[in-house]
């Protein structure tokens, strides 16, 4: 397969991903008056992140299942880079598409390490390559392999173990990836993080990823597309989260997108497409009065420290700073940082529950970037209604 490129907000990356075709594909289980999944047919483009969301019961999962024949369909046909999955080895076409559910699905007995080498081991890599491609998918997913390689999963967190588990399912580079609800089994907190280390991986990897889920604010936040599914899986409405939330196909699509929608374009754009803003900074081994100083100076109410990686530590204000002798260990600590791949909702999350009233924003690294802060959020919400002041998002429930 040759690579190609596309363009993301975070400039261009190749395409490893292979394009998917389901052409009226129908599953009818045997002893069941309708179909289970009737005459589905869709195009999935190579190197994009297709999300199928619906109702519990909808066909959803059962839809992706069929393009990795973990359930066979009973006509149509799928295409995966132009082949015919019913013509290939189910044994083969597995090992050469990667899979990742709920609950990370490690196998209990194995460390992180053989998990993520299961599907190397099965095609035949001898054992040099398989442990530098561990360590390297370790590594991508945020692990540090000297640390994670020889746990169990019992001995990892939920967002851990669903770490390991994508590691495990890009562990062999497969040009497609099926998700199903990933990360419906982790906390609030954990979930939007494991969301923002996806984003990352897909503008690195490029690879074709199929994600069932039924929460649409992760649909809008991860899809490229969106296939908003019917009962049987009828496909409802397939485009993008942009035209989904600004003209609903029908009343039932527009249950699905639901009220704020004004809010849930806040979905659309990643924090590194805004203007960050910036306040003092200082590494903990710098004098005191350097903040002190840059607090009087620019009048702000608050500065950051950092650590020697200048990652940030805490907030501290003039009152932290007036008789102190060292920046180490005063002041509050931040909350959670957002990154460069978080959304604006997600910021907004994040600033209901600051008391500075700024978010903030770390790199790839997790060193400092900037900030953001409600006036982003309510600038950028002003140039939506005045880019679509006629659309139905721009007038459902915003004042």
């Amino acid at each position: 397969m040759t690579d190609t490129e596309t363009r993301s907000g975070s400039g261009t990356s190749a395409v490893s991903g292979a394009e998917i075709v389901l052409d009226a594909v129908t599953k009818h289980y045997p002893g069941q008056r309708d179909p289970a999944v009737d005459r589905v047919s869709m195009t999935i483009p190579a190197g994009e992140i297709v999300v199928l969301v619906g109702p519990s019961g909808c066909g959803k999962t059962t839809t992706m299942r069929m393009i990795n024949r973990l359930i066979e369909p009973s006509s149509g046909t799928i295409t995966i880079d132009g082949r015919d999955a019913a013509s290939m080895n189910p044994d083969q076409l597995r090992r050469g598409i990667g899979y990742s559910i709920q609950q990370a699905g490690l196998f209990p007995h194995l460390t992180v390490a053989k998990n993520v080498a299961t599907v190397p081991g099965l095609i035949g890599w001898d054992r040099k390559r398989i442990a530098e491609r561990t360590d390297e998918m370790l590594d991508l997913v945020g692990l540090d392999p000297d640390t994670y390689r020889g746990r169990y999963p019992r001995q990892l967190s939920g967002g851990q173990q669903q770490r390991v588990g994508v590691a495990r399912a890009l562990a062999a580079d497969p040009p497609v990836l099926l998700m199903d609800e990933p990360f419906g089994a982790v906390d609030p907190i954990t979930r939007g993080l494991l969301q923002d280390e996806l984003l990352r991986l897909q503008g690195e990897l490029g690879k074709t990823i199929v994600f069932v889920t039924h929460d649409f604010t992760e649909a809008v936040k991860l899809g490229d597309r969106i296939a908003v599914l019917g009962n049987q899986s009828r496909i409802l409405q397939y485009d993008t989260p942009a035209a989904i939330l600004a003209e609903p196909a029908d009343d039932t699509v527009a249950g699905f997108v639901g009220a704020g929608a004004s809010l849930k374009q806040l979905t659309l754009t990643r924090v590194r497409d805004v203007e960050l803003g910036q306040c003092p900074t200082a590494t903990e081994n710098e004098p005191v009065e350097v903040l002190r100083s840059a607090l009087a100076d620019k009048d702000w109410p608050w500065a950051l420290v950092l650590d020697q990686q200048r990652r940030p530590l805490r907030w501290v204000s003039s009152e932290h700073l007036a008789h102190a002798q060292s920046l180490r260990g005063i002041g509050t600590p931040i909350g959670e940082p957002l990154s460069l791949q978080s959304t604006l909702q997600d910021a907004l999350e994040a600033l209901l529950s600051d008391q500075t009233a700024n978010a903030v924003v770390t790199g790839k690294r997790g060193e400092y970037a900037g900030l953001i802060s409600i006036d982003t959020l309510v600038a950028h919400l002003s140039a939506l209604r005045a880019e679509h002041g006629t659309g139905r998002a721009a007038t459902d429930d915003t004042p």
